[in-house]
C-alpha cells in the first residue's frame, strides 16, 4: 500500500489512505476480530490534492467558533458535574463530522482509531477465542488453534461466568471482548461453566494474535476453495499463493467465498479480481462531482483466467467484496451465487491526526465495469441461493453445496 506523509499547518502528521467499508456486524474474536463487519478497511492509494466539491466551494476557509465558545463557557459555569476537556474536544469534532449527514463520514478518537486499525490488520493482543451469545450467556464458540485460549484448555461451548472477578452474565459480546483484551504479557482470569455443571477457572496470559485474511483448501472432486474474511495487507499474496497451488493441481474449478466479508484495502480487491481477468479488463471506476477521477484495470493476464469459478456473496458482503464480485460478474469471469450483497458504493479517505484521532470522509463513488453504482442496491447474484437459520444450525451450507454442484455440471 502506497502512503504519503504531509504536514499541514496545525498537524504533526497527516496520512491519507483510501478505503472502502461499511457498518459493523456480528460474531467477535476475543481481543480483536470484534465487529468483524462493516466498519473497517482502508484503501490502497490516496489523492493528496483533491479539488473542493462544487457544493462546498463557498464555505469559509475557517469556521467562526464564537458561538461554540459561548456554549462551552455556559456549560463550564453551570454543569453540575466534572467535565473532561479531551472528551469535550472529541465531542465537538465528532458532532461537526456527523453534521455532514453521511453514514460513512466519521471521526474516530484515539481509542477508536486503534481498534479500527487492529480490526483490519487482524493482529491484536488477546487470548484468541471466538465468542458468541446464547440467551443471556457469553459462550466460547471456538478457541483459535495454537493460541493462548486453546493452550490453556478453553473449549467450545464453555459458558463464561466471570472476567477478572466481574460477572459476565448479561454482557454484550463487545463488552466481553473489551474486558478480555489487554497488553501482551498481561493475564486475564476467566471462570467458565462446562457441561452445565463443571465450574473451571483459567488464568490466561495474553499474546499477539494474528489471523490471516485468507484460507484455502481443496474440496472434493478437485475443486479449489478460497475464503477471504477481509481485504487486508496479506490478502493479495495469500490469494496469489493459492492460485499457483490450484493451477499446479489443475483444479476443475474454484469457489471464491466472500460471504460476510466487509471490505478492506482497495489494492487487495483489485489484485484479487485480476487473478481471473485478462490484461486491461476494467475492474472499477471512481467518480467525483460526476467526473471519472480514477480507473482500475487488470495489469497482467491473471493465473485463473478461464478456470470455472463461483463467487459466493450474501448481505454481509460489502465494499471491496462487492468490487471483486462486480468485476468478475461484469466481465463474465465467474458465476455469482448466494444472496444480494450489502450495497456500499462510496469511497472514503482517511486522515490521521497528530493527537491520535482519524477522520474518515466520503470523497467519491465507485462504479462496476458495467457503469453501475451499487450503493444501497447491492449486487444481485446470477443464481440466488438462500441459507436458512435451520440449515446453519444443522451445519448444512446449501450455498457452498450449490457452488460445488455448479462447477461439477460444467
Amino acid at each position: 500500500m502506497a502512503k504519503t506523509e504531509t504536514r499541514p499547518r496545525g498537524q504533526k502528521k497527516s496520512g491519507l489512505l483510501r478505503w472502502f467499508a461499511v457498518g459493523f456486524i456480528g460474531i467477535l474474536l476475543v481481543a480483536g476480530i470484534f465487529f468483524a463487519g462493516l466498519e473497517f478497511g482502508k484503501g490502497a492509494w490516496q489523492i493528496s490534492f483533491l479539488k473542493p466539491v462544487s457544493a462546498n466551494k463557498d464555505l469559509p476557509a475557517r469556521l467562526d467558533y464564537t458561538s461554540v465558545n459561548e456554549v462551552y463557557q455556559a456549560l463550564k459555569r453551570k454543569y453540575d458535574g466534572a467535565l473532561d476537556e479531551q472528551k469535550l474536544i472529541d465531542g465537538m469534532k465528532k458532532g461537526m463530522v456527523e453534521a455532514a449527514g453521511d453514514t460513512y463520514t466519521t471521526y474516530f478518537n484515539t481509542e477508536q482509531a486503534t481498534a479500527f486499525n487492529e480490526q483490519l490488520s487482524g493482529s491484536f493482543s488477546g487470548i484468541g477465542a471466538e465468542l458468541g451469545k446464547e440467551g443471556n450467556d457469553i459462550v466460547i464458540i471456538s478457541p483459535i488453534s495454537g493460541f493462548p485460549a486453546e493452550k490453556a484448555g478453553l473449549k467450545s461451548k464453555d459458558v463464561l461466568v466471570s472476567i477478572d472477578g466481574q460477572d459476565a452474565a448479561g454482557l454484550s459480546v463487545d463488552e466481553a471482548v473489551k474486558r478480555i483484551r489487554g497488553e501482551k504479557g498481561t493475564s486475564v482470569k476467566l471462570v467458565v461453566v462446562r457441561g452445565g455443571t463443571e465450574r473451571l477457572e483459567f488464568t490466561i496470559v495474553r499474546d499477539t494474535i494474528t489471523i490471516p485474511s485468507v484460507t484455502s483448501k481443496m474440496l472434493d472432486n478437485n475443486i479449489g476453495y478460497i475464503q477471504i474474511s477481509r481485504f487486508s495487507d496479506d490478502t493479495a499474496s495469500l490469494v496469489d499463493t493459492a492460485a499457483k497451488d490450484f493451477k499446479s493441481k489443475n483444479v476443475k474449478g474454484i469457489v471464491l467465498d466472500l460471504r460476510n466479508n466487509p471490505g478492506g484495502f482497495l489494492n487487495a480487491a483489485v489484485s484479487v479480481s485480476g487473478q481471473w481477468l485478462k490484461k486491461d479488463q476494467l475492474i472499477l471506476q471512481e467518480k467525483r462531482d460526476t467526473k471519472v477521477i480514477q480507473s482500475y484495470s487488470a495489469q497482467t493476464d491473471g493465473q485463473l483466467v478461464g478456470v470455472p469459478t463461483v463467487v459466493l456473496i450474501n448481505e454481509g458482503s460489502a465494499s471491496a467484496s462487492e468490487i471483486t464480485a462486480g468485476a468478475l460478474k461484469d466481465n463474465n469471469a465467474a458465476v455469482i451465487m448466494g444472496t444480494k450483497s450489502f450495497g456500499k458504493g462510496s469511497v472514503q479517505e482517511i486522515t490521521s491526526f497528530s493527537g491520535g484521532g482519524m477522520l474518515k470522509v466520503t470523497v467519491a463513488r465507485w462504479y462496476t465495469p458495467a457503469g453501475k453504482n451499487i450503493d444501497k442496491e447491492g449486487i444481485e447474484p446470477n443464481i440466488k441461493v438462500d441459507l436458512s437459520d435451520e440449515q446453519i444450525k444443522a451445519g448444512v451450507d446449501a450455498q457452498l453445496d450449490a457452488a460445488k454442484q455448479n462447477i461439477q455440471n460444467r
